[in-house]
């Protein structure tokens, strides 16, 4: 059972299927086969809710989150829903609690398990593929996700519970610091010797721009984190929110970059920027200084997505997305530091 990791995916994900059938006995289902949704981090299945209707049963990654971190993404979530916010909810299990340790014979150690509302709208797109959106009802959409970002936010800041709960920090050190969330993306064997150069360049001009850019209750605090477009869906004019896998404490404005990094080369990206920032503006204040720091962000987001690559180089995934990655994040890094030259001299 050692070897588990070492299979493929579709191997590991069917034992991880036999692990996710015998769990949902924790939430008094039975009959149900599981569907594999996807199985990148974690893997999510479509269940029988009980009581009947549909439900996503998430299977979690070992060693990813704490028991006290994941109970805090739920109760997150949880507060999210109940202020109005389209985002799962958690369905408890026979015994009242909200994750389920579960072991099976088919994968090795215990996984931790929990079941959310289902949301039936559809995805907004995939990374590296073109949205699938007229033209003229962009505006709406993002529009729409921007104000959900804010009430995201603004619901956040006004919870008194928000400054006990346990999760990662996308801070300074989570991002730029020697151990980075997503891992060390400067050691990125993919890099030319060219491209190492500037990735360390980068990394040291954006931790002063960001400890000059500040943190402060107004600008940061517990987000989404990966509100990409897999992760956003839409039902009529409804914005929903999922995976909230990598939620932690972070800027407001890495959550803005994030909705808007991999949109960067649409034809109408211009439309999507404005109506995005529009939105949110019109339910919780930026100001010119947080709009001055979006290519800031920028470089942060695409910096972790080479630190992800890294930690993940035997994956097929990331052999496949590694080239992408890195001639996205050295062309924004390589611009970033032109414009700091001009605005220097």
């Amino acid at each position: 059972m050692s070897d588990f990791f070492a299979l493929d995916a579709d191997e590991q994900a069917a034992r991880l299927t036999v692990l996710a059938e015998q769990a949902l006995a924790a939430w008094g289902v039975s009959g149900c086969q599981p569907r594999l949704i996807k199985y990148r981090e974690n893997a999510v299945f479509e269940v029988a809710a009980p009581g009947g209707g549909r439900a996503a049963l998430r299977v979690h990654r070992q060693g990813y989150h704490s028991d006290e971190s994941l109970q805090s993404e739920l109760t997150w979530m949880s507060m999210l829903s109940d202020s109005g916010i389209a985002a799962p909810k958690p369905i408890l299990t026979t015994d009242g609690n909200a994750v389920f340790a579960a072991t099976s014979e088919s994968v090795p150690g215990t996984w931790n398990v929990d079941m959310l509302s289902w949301l039936s709208g559809r995805e907004l797109g995939e990374i590296g593929e073109p949205l699938d959106i007229a033209p003229e009802d962009l505006a709406k959409v993002f529009g729409e996700i921007g104000r959900t970002a804010a009430r995201l936010h603004n619901a956040t800041v006004a919870w008194p519970a928000q400054n006990r709960m346990m999760r990662h920090a996308w801070d300074e050190d989570g991002l730029l610091g020697d151990d980075p969330l997503w891992g060390r993306f400067w050691e990125l064997a993919a890099l030319s010797e060219e491209q190492a150069e500037l990735v360390q360049k980068i990394r040291a001009a954006a931790a002063k721009d960001l400890r000059a850019y500040g943190r402060s209750p107004q600008n940061y605090g517990l987000i989404h984190a990966d509100l990409v477009p897999e992760n956003v869906m839409l039902a009529g004019d409804e914005v929903q929110l999922i995976d909230f896998d990598d939620a932690g404490f972070g800027w407001h404005m890495f959550e803005l970059a994030t909705a808007l990094f991999w949109l960067q080369e649409e034809p109408d990206y211009a439309t999507i920027e404005r109506a995005l920032f529009k939105g949110y503006t019109e339910e919780r204040p930026l100001s010119q200084v947080d709009l001055d720091a979006l290519p800031l962000f920028m470089v942060l987001r695409g910096l972790t997505y080479l630190g992800w690559v890294h930690t993940r180089q035997n994956t097929e995934t990331a052999r496949e997305l590694t080239p992408l990655f890195v001639e996205i994040v050295c062309e924004i890094a390589s611009n970033y530091l032109t414009k700091i030259d001009k605005t220097s001299v």
